[in-house]
């Protein structure tokens, strides 16, 4: 039997405030009261027929919790009630809960609020085994804000099991997160039981080996991998968590990111050509071919999907889908001419139309990730807002339901610590701060236009989480950020507040053996200008106290410096810093490089703006000092999409500069390329710039990115670099017709 792991744990020590303030997501309104309730095996729980799940769910999560045993439907006066009031003016997902002397109530027009109120009595009960529990009386009224309040899991790259998917689910329910979205195809495997098509298991959920290590690497194990989920598995999966209140919206991929159903169909492609599910990560060139029988494979697929879940939405995919073999194909060309479209952007459009008519004629609807915008949007479709919000407030004004996950804030694959302490992970650094600091609302949004944000949802990309320890260590605390987000009441300048209620959950993590991340004990650091003397100050911040430091390389100890506030580094050093409690080290020690030039902590001006995904202190990075790991680039990197970096430092007054440095990453599978010239101005008015230095992009490639211009022999207060983007990505290579990245760290001028 499975355990119930909706549970939080503290050690009781009668502060009721503590005990009733731990809740997460945060009640919109609570208020505590002085006098105390007493559960214990005389306490009885009445409900009605239509809650007999979630009140044996109760039953079942305390015992375990507690030991303690309820008299079930027996009247007495200590008992606990559980109401469905139709008739309320309760909306279905909000509740009432009181705790009072001689009952607890909760109380809402539908099981689902009724299930949220439990799930907010349940953090308040001790994990420890006891005769009588006490809990301060207390009155919440509660409701969320959005009404999608989502979690998304890709099981295509990597497979995981029912019991695991069920404790996934698990999680969302804890956290009143009621849409799980599954990502069951991809092109590196097909994950669910098609009767009609056997083949797209039989051949597409196997490949021949897997990715080792990061992208960049190119290593391939030669290891079969392959599972799926059969009907019976989805059936009961689905059932589980409609018991908890949680819809499974299922995404099937079309018409990228098909090469597994291409590999186990092959006529379903535009060159008929034999292929292999795909062994790498990334994007392939292979998509279905809008032929006629690629829709009637496509619509045989859906009518299997529709008939095993009953979502409102079923998810389409739409994005990443390279044009190559549309633009060589005669049958898309003649399509493109007879249906009078545009390029091979409105076929897209074409393709998602048409499958949305057939979604629809189904009674459901259609929603897919930010690229079914190209092209013009399907009329009725939903859209899934990933690179950025820019897609987001698009179909918003086009009058469009919207999911907001932008891989900014959403995106649970990327770091969520200090990257060189963490597990591989694609990039990025979204901590559980940024998350909690998301607004799923864009305020170029009207008052009007903002009824069409749906909500927001987490992403969970499993390229490189091989096992389930690792999903939940993505996951966690991350989603319990998310879920305040979603409730509607995170607030950013209550962040302590958070987290405090955040580590009581950490005891919950622990008792239900939960892997975690404990990134909120790593030291954070921020790096600002400092205006009165060169170089920067280094500030470090820690939930616990205190933090000591040394400066000269060596571990800090018990009886080194205490940090008290910002340090000044106005040269070349390395320090390092942990934080201590009753004289024990508690965190890892940081250790951080400092490469100081004329250029650190200066003014610097960007005219194109990083991309949010990876905007780290925006353009402070370039001069803080820092160099970013190319390895893991998470942090202390700025990433262009499309752009050129253009950035302009004053160095405040004239100065002697010989010499120029910085660094550029290449990645070409993740669509990450050196620039292609990189040219050095300087000027003394920050007007009239003078041509110092280009660079070609083969002396780029030459230096391997690692670029160091000298002999300049300038004297300027103004420095220009300019390193121009690599523009849209050439046919042949991943990613083809779509923006490149340009990534930069420091830039060092001696």
């Amino acid at each position: 039997m499975n355990k119930l792991p909706f549970v939080f744990l503290f050690f009781y020590n009668f502060t009721f405030s503590q005990v009733n303030n731990s809740i997460i997501p945060k009640p919109t309104y609570q208020k505590n009261e002085k006098s105390i309730f007493h559960l214990s095996s005389n306490t009885s729980i009445l409900y009605s027929d239509e809650l007999k799940f979630e009140s044996s769910f109760l039953i079942k999560t305390i015992h375990q919790q507690t030991g303690i045993s309820l008299k079930n439907n027996l009247e007495n006066n200590n008992k606990i009630i559980l109401i469905v009031d139709t008739t309320s003016k309760i909306e279905k997902e909000a509740y009432e809960l009181k705790i009072e002397s001689n009952q607890i109530s909760i109380k809402s027009s539908h099981a689902h609020g009724v299930f949220y109120g439990i799930q907010t009595l349940i953090q308040m009960l001790p994990l420890q085994k006891s005769e009588t529990i006490l809990l301060a009386n207390t009155t919440i009224n509660d409701k969320p804000k959005f009404k999608w309040r989502g979690m998304h899991l890709d099981v295509s790259r990597h497979y995981f099991t029912p019991v695991e998917v069920k404790k996934y689910l698990d999680l969302l329910a804890f956290y009143k997160l009621n849409t799980f979205h599954w990502h069951l195809t991809d092109d590196q495997g097909w994950r669910i039981e098609i009767k009609k098509y056997p083949k797209l298991t039989d051949i597409g959920s196997k490949r021949k080996g897997t990715m080792v290590g990061h992208y960049n690497a190119q290593k391939i194990d030669s290891i079969a991998y392959g599972s799926y989920y059969s009907q019976n598995d989805i059936k009961e999966i689905v059932e589980y968590a409609k018991e908890r209140h949680i819809t499974i919206v299922p995404e099937i991929e079309m018409p990228g990111h098909a090469l597994a159903a291409i590999a186990a169909y092959p006529q379903l492609s535009c060159t008929g050509e034999k292929l292999e599910v795909g062994t790498k990560w990334g994007v392939f060139d292979d998509v279905f071919c809008p032929y006629d029988s690629t829709f009637t494979f496509l619509e045989n697929v859906l009518d299997e999907v529709i008939s095993l879940f009953p979502s409102e939405y079923i998810h389409i995919g739409g994005d990443e889908c390279p044009k190559i073999r549309w633009k060589s194909s005669n049958y898309c060309q003649k399509l493109i001419e007879k249906n009078k479209l545009k390029d091979e952007h409105g076929l897209q459009s074409y393709f998602i139309q048409r499958i949305e008519k057939f979604v629809n004629g189904k009674g459901r609807k259609i929603i897919g990730w930010d690229e079914i915008l190209e092209g013009g949007l399907a009329p009725n479709a939903a859209v899934m807002s990933w690179q950025g919000t820019s897609g987001g407030i698009a179909a918003a004004k086009q009058k469009h339901d919207v999911v907001m996950s932008p891989g900014s804030h959403c995106y649970f694959d990327h770091y969520q610590g200090n990257p060189e302490y963490e597990p591989l992970a694609i990039g990025g650094h979204t901590t559980y701060k940024k998350v909690y600091s998301f607004d799923p609302i864009p305020k170029e949004l009207t008052k009007d236009e903002e009824k069409y944000i749906l909500g927001a949802q987490g992403n969970v990309w499993t390229e490189y989480m091989k096992t389930f320890k690792h999903v939940e260590y993505m996951v966690l605390p991350r989603i319990a950020a998310l879920s305040e987000v979603v409730w509607g009441t995170s607030n950013p300048a209550e962040l302590k507040n958070f987290e405090s209620r955040l580590l009581h959950h950490f005891n919950f993590y622990e008792y239900y053996n939960y892997n975690y991340s404990k990134a909120i004990f790593e030291l954070s650091t921020k790096v600002s200008a400092n205006n009165t003397r060169d170089g920067v100050l280094f500030n470090l911040q820690s939930v616990e106290p205190e933090i000591k430091y040394t400066i000269d390389g060596t571990d800090p100890d018990k009886n080194s410096k205490v940090y008290v506030s910002p340090l000044n580094v106005k040269n070349s050093q390395t320090i390092k810093a942990a934080y201590f409690k009753n004289g024990n080290q508690k965190s890892a020690i940081l250790e951080q490089k400092f490469f100081v030039s004329k250029s650190t902590g200066k003014s610097i001006q960007l005219k194109n703006l990083p991309h949010e995904n990876y905007a780290t202190d925006g353009p402070s990075t370039l001069v803080n000092g820092i160099k970013g790991n190319p390895e893991k680039y998470g942090n202390n990197w700025l990433g262009f999409s499309g752009k050129d970096l253009e950035a302009t430092i004053d160095l405040g007054k004239p100065t002697d500069i010989n010499s120029v440095a910085l660094n550029f990453l290449k990645s070409e599978g993740s669509w990450i390329y050196f620039p292609t010239q990189v040219e050095i101005w300087d000027s003394n008015d920050n007007k009239n710039f003078v041509d110092s230095k280009n660079v070609t992009r083969d002396e780029v490639y030459a230096y391997n990115g690692v670029l160091v211009i000298n002999n300049l022999n300038i004297n300027s207060r103004f420095i220009k670099v300019i390193a121009k983007n690599n523009g849209i990505i050439q046919e042949g290579k991943p990613g083809a017709g779509s923006k490149s990245w340009l990534f930069v760290d420091e830039i060092e001028i001696h």
